[in-house]
């Protein structure tokens, strides 16, 4: 009998490997954003059937030249490509994205992507002072998956590492002001025979100075902004309401799904009785 292997841990895979890791920072050039910017989204439309978004105004809003920070759960495989063409084709910045593992896939870090070793707090804390660095640059858009390892779909509680938390009062710090954004992002199967990449954007949230908030309190502030949103998402989904979001793109229906709608918007007879 096959054994199935285990889907989830509550170790960072740099903890289970126990293997020393250099820092890598993200090393981009024109070329390679435009590479990767073609081929992670060839990859969605390969797979998916729509990408869907709305929001997107709670960062226009606050000002594109304040330093931002987006955030949201890690369930899945997709969730990074999902970040870069939020950052790259709907608010076009480039992305900056904290990845464990970085070795393993050297050439993400053309894309924007930046390494992470949690075998020990001093290799981490590499990671969270380059993370202060590079939201500053407001060319940038840094990305972060603030629950640190990646969990089950619509896994409750939300509960953060303090890291989101050092990043964001230190960019305050030293830049006066950051926005923070939290996202849902969910893979769902509608009326098509392909899942869809469904994004909201949830209420922006402004730090600056004046405000006067100690590590543990501004997780949970950003922990329940998390949830809000994400559960806000799953009740319109779970209505079948998509009609307020925007389409970054939708494919063209198959043959027999156009067959298919044809015969349905044929008006039949009403049927008589024997």
């Amino acid at each position: 009998m096959a054994v199935e292997e285990q889907l989830y841990s509550d170790i960072p895979p740099t903890k289970l490997r126990n293997k020393e890791e250099k820092f890598k920072p993200a090393k981009t050039s024109k070329f390679w954003l435009w590479v990767a910017s073609m081929f992670f989204f060839n990859m969605l439309q390969n797979r998916f059937y729509a990408f869907r978004y709305r929001g997107a105004e709670n960062y226009f809003d606050g000002g594109t030249n304040i330093p931002t920070i987006l955030f949201a759960p890690h369930c899945n495989w997709w969730d990074g490509i999902v970040f870069y063409n939020i950052t790259h084709r709907i608010f076009h910045k480039e992305i900056r994205l904290m990845v464990e593992e970085l070795n393993r896939f050297p050439l993400l870090r053309r894309g924007g992507a930046y390494s992470v070793n949690k075998k020990s707090p001093q290799s981490a804390m590499k990671a969270l002072q380059y993370s202060v660095d590079v939201v500053g640059d407001i060319r940038n858009m840094l990305c972060i998956f603030p629950q640190g390892i990646i969990r089950p779909p619509h896994y409750r509680p939300i509960e953060f590492q303090t890291g989101l938390a050092y990043i964001a009062q230190n960019a305050v710090k030293r830049y006066g002001r950051v926005n923070l954004i939290p996202i849902a992002i969910d893979y769902c199967f509608f009326r098509d025979n392909r899942p869809e990449v469904i994004v909201e954007f949830g209420k922006r949230i402004e730090l600056s100075n004046s405000m006067k908030l100690n590590r543990k309190e501004l997780t949970h502030i950003l922990e329940h902004a998390l949830a809000e949103t994400c559960d806000n998402q799953f009740k319109e989904i779970s209505q079948g309401d998509i009609t307020k979001y925007n389409i970054l793109f939708k494919q063209h229906l198959k043959w027999y799904r156009r067959i298919e709608q044809r015969l349905k918007s044929i008006d039949l007879p009403p049927v008589s009785g024997v």
